[in-house]
């Protein structure tokens, strides 16, 4: 992965965290949290709001071509315009006190109604960020602390060069970071990894290939080539011969990068996803936040679940397989597992499946977690 795109919806977990636990298991949330105030990762516009590693913010700091169509970029530049003395202001008080929370600003005026309902000195820090002013020196409780840029990226380890890079080559690295990180890709899944504007042909790849960096490969069924990076050509061989195997079972967050291009995942996987939060509660068809469920390299279905921390409860509403998957005692336990490694983590032992399709698969289900 080149990012962890960042999101505020904690039903189960927050997105950035849920995805490092898909690979890695249970860990410790406060390692994410401590990577950036470290200096070990930054966060910026990429994909949408995200960690990236802090030796790659320079691409993105310069990425501007990227940034200027972005809706963060124009609503900050169009926040700047409408509110330029106090903008300046807020600034002014950050250079001379230090870092601040937006919670740090009091106001007795309620919010507006745009940008999340966030109050002036919300919006104000967010469009500093956008613009590049401003940065995430560490987070608390999960809410942003921000400092002044240069003061930021003084205290890394390793601060990013000075020098502005040319779009030409940020666009490159971002090409070939893209294809790295989703391990196989099209052309045309390329650009959306890191949004990036015009859409990746295969005759910009071409350079690419000829100096060894991808490798262009076909794939059965794919009536366009796909590209893998150089690096991964020991996993391509033993994909070539069919001794490539995925062995892990785990839940997703919807905002992961295996399911975040939707088109992709429909393509790869055959598996249609909408995350339902935004739908009405009527025409939800899985539930409010459901988690695709990965298995041994197929996404087979998806979990709507809420871990219940107080209760220490980790509450599964429902489990719903694919048509197309067939229930076996492997897939059962597989799920059941990454059920309770999911609930192990959070701290909520009791798993409970309420209900679960096809017919009997919540009893197997919940057979298998009691052991």
């Amino acid at each position: 992965m080149g990012i962890l795109q960042i999101d505020t919806i904690n039903v189960v977990a927050r997105s950035p965290y849920m995805v490092l636990f898909s690979r890695m298991g249970s860990y410790r949330n406060e390692w994410l949290d401590d990577a950036l105030a470290d200096g070990h990762l930054a966060e910026a516009w990429a994909h949408e709001a995200s960690f990236v590693p802090a030796s790659e913010f320079h691409y993105h700091r310069d990425y501007r071509l990227g940034r200027a169509g972005h809706w963060a970029q124009k609503m900050a530049e169009r926040t700047h315009a409408d509110a330029r003395a106090d903008m300046d202001a807020l600034l002014e008080r950050i250079r001379s006190e230090g870092p601040l929370r937006a919670i740090d600003f009091e106001r007795d005026a309620p919010a507006s109604k745009g940008w999340w309902g966030w109050k002036p000195e919300k919006k104000w820090l967010e469009a500093w960020f956008a613009l590049g002013k401003l940065m995430v020196l560490r987070r608390e409780r999960f809410q942003r602390v921000y400092d002044l840029a240069e003061r930021v990226v003084a205290r890394w380890p390793e601060p990013p060069p000075a020098g502005v890079l040319d779009e030409a080559s940020v666009r490159e690295h971002f090409i070939v970071r893209s294809v790295q990180a989703l391990g196989i890709a099209r052309a045309r899944w390329i650009a959306d990894y890191y949004r990036l504007k015009p859409r990746v042909t295969d005759a910009e790849l071409e350079p690419l290939v000829a100096r060894g960096v991808l490798r262009r490969v076909e794939v059965d069924g794919w009536d366009d080539p796909g590209y893998v990076h150089a690096d991964h050509g020991e996993l391509l061989a033993q994909a070539a011969s069919s001794t490539l195997r995925a062995t892990r079972t785990t839940l997703l967050s919807p905002f992961d990068p295996v399911v975040w291009d939707r088109a992709r995942a429909q393509d790869l996987f055959n598996f249609e996803y909408t995350l339902e939060c935004y739908t009405p509660a009527a025409k939800r068809r899985f539930g409010y936040y459901a988690l695709p469920i990965l298995h041994r390299g197929r996404l087979v279905g998806r979990v709507d679940a809420k871990a219940q921390r107080s209760a220490g409860l980790f509450q599964v509403l429902g489990v719903w397989l694919e048509e197309d998957v067939v229930l076996t005692p492997a897939l059962v336990e597989g799920i059941a597992l990454a059920l309770c490694e999911c609930a192990a983590w959070h701290g909520t032992p009791r798993v409970a499946i309420e209900g679960a399709s096809p017919k009997g698969l919540a009893a197997q289900l919940n057979k298998a977690c009691r052991g």
